[in-house]
């Protein structure tokens, strides 16, 4: 907890969450914890049950699209191309010292950072609107969109990786840097930021591929899929990992494509 304008907050807590609070009579009361201070509005799914979730809502699940081309590659022929290109290179030589084949913490460490540079691009293309007091021509909503549905990636693979203390560190320096890295250079240009992305995603397509070879082999376990994973992606009741690997690697496809 931490005082805000007089008012206590509990960043942990999210729309339409309770906590425990005392009053002056030492009494035990629910209150609602939000950031405006109010009661979210009550959400149910289709069959009437309520809505388990906060941080998506029925209406912004959805079925990926496993019918997407896999392979399709944008060979680098400029020289902002070559530079995104090799620039995506040379990040996958570490990455894949440090993780070897544990995919399901690789999996997780490569969602906290895909997840940046729509953020970053939607804000900058919000800030650029109001400047020229005009139109963004849907770019903002579909570059949120796309770092809303990254973090999404990360929410499910926190279900099925814990990760260790020293990858939670791991994760503050990469994003501290990437951020600010990403940052200046869509402010340079836009178009070889979303080049980066693009072949971000084509790796990302490239690790995914290699997850679900693992889990056929039986290297990893093919656990149940999360709870959050079936009702977000509208997966059946008894998915497993599998499901949930096709699915977010549809996804990287989509992304790719769109950057």
């Amino acid at each position: 907890k931490f005082p805000v304008m007089g008012v206590r907050w509990r960043s942990s807590l999210t729309l339409g969450e309770k906590e425990q609070v005392n009053n002056k009579n030492g009494e035990d009361k629910q209150v609602v914890a939000s950031y405006w201070g109010i009661k979210g509005e009550e959400v149910k799914e289709e069959e009437g049950t309520p809505w388990k979730w906060n941080c998506f809502r029925p209406w912004e699940t959805y079925q990926a699209d496993l019918t997407i081309d896999l392979k399709k590659h944008h060979v680098p022929t400029t020289f902002l191309d070559k530079l995104a290109y090799w620039t995506v290179k040379s990040l996958r030589f570490p990455t894949d010292v440090f993780f070897q084949r544990r995919y399901g913490c690789r999996a997780m460490m490569l969602e906290t950072v895909a997840a940046v540079p729509g953020m970053v691009g939607g804000m900058l293309l919000h800030c650029k609107s109001l400047r020229r007091f005009e139109h963004s021509g849907g770019w903002i909503k579909t570059l949120l969109d796309e770092a809303e549905n990254e973090r999404m990636h990360l929410m499910t693979f926190m279900e099925v990786s814990q990760p260790r203390w020293y990858e939670r560190a791991l994760v503050f320096t990469v994003q501290g840097v990437f951020f600010n890295a990403y940052f200046l250079a869509y402010l340079a240009s836009p178009k070889l930021a979303h080049r980066v992305v693009g072949y971000l995603e084509e790796e990302a397509i490239h690790s995914y591929t290699e997850f679900l070879k693992e889990l056929d082999k039986g290297t990893i376990e093919n656990v149940p899929a999360p709870a959050i994973a079936i009702d977000y992606w509208r997966l059946p009741a008894d998915s497993t990992l599998r499901d949930v690997v096709m699915v977010v690697r549809a996804d990287e496809a989509h992304h790719r494509d769109v950057n």
